[in-house]
């Protein structure tokens, strides 16, 4: 179930990065979508035209720098997370590439505006995670966090065990009859 749970958030984060506007700087080939994200949302970068194999983005309105690798159509991709107390209002992002730099910017609005839709292809996945990847128990963490001596067997084990219990003494019974039976 959890793994379906991820599954339908990946499907669900990925149609809404094709759907959302994007930003496109003309110095530069920086494209940012969603153009618009709310305080706390998640963006994609991409830029084309670097001759660097990895690039960084930086901007105040993120929450990390994002490192952006090369993609399957051969732009850099990364992505970043808004600050979740980013005001509204338009930001500076700066891509180091080498030895240049690209700039673009993006516009913070409030939670909850609408935002536009975009239509075209949508960003490609990066090629490396980038950011660090929360690991734990998944659907397990729940059974390790109950002591198993303090809930013990319940009503459903008790009662499968005396049935097994059952068959394997009128098992042992019928057996030993046999048995006597074939020694007279």
């Amino acid at each position: 179930m959890g793994s379906l749970r991820v599954t339908l958030c990946a499907i669900a984060a990925l149609g809404a990065v094709a759907v959302s506007p994007a930003a496109h700087a003309a110095d530069g080939g920086v494209s940012i979508g969603p153009s618009s994200p709310p305080p706390g949302g998640d963006i994609t970068l991409r830029v084309s035209g670097c001759p660097q194999r990895a690039a960084t983005a930086a901007s105040t309105a993120f929450v990390a720098d994002a490192r952006l690798t090369i993609g399957p159509d051969g732009t850099l991709v990364g992505e970043s997370r808004i600050r979740s107390t980013a005001g509204p209002g338009t930001y500076d992002v700066k891509v180091a590439c080498g030895e240049t730099s690209r700039t673009g910017a993006l516009t913070v609005v409030r939670k909850g505006a609408k935002q536009s839709v975009r239509h075209g292809p949508h960003p490609s996945a990066p090629a490396s995670p980038v950011a660090p990847v929360e690991a734990g128990g998944g659907g397990a963490a729940e059974l390790a966090a109950v002591d198993a001596r303090e809930a013990g067997p319940g009503t459903a084990h008790t009662v499968t065990g005396l049935v097994l219990a059952g068959v394997a003494a009128t098992a042992v019974a019928l057996r030993s009859a046999r048995r006597g039976r074939q020694r007279r």
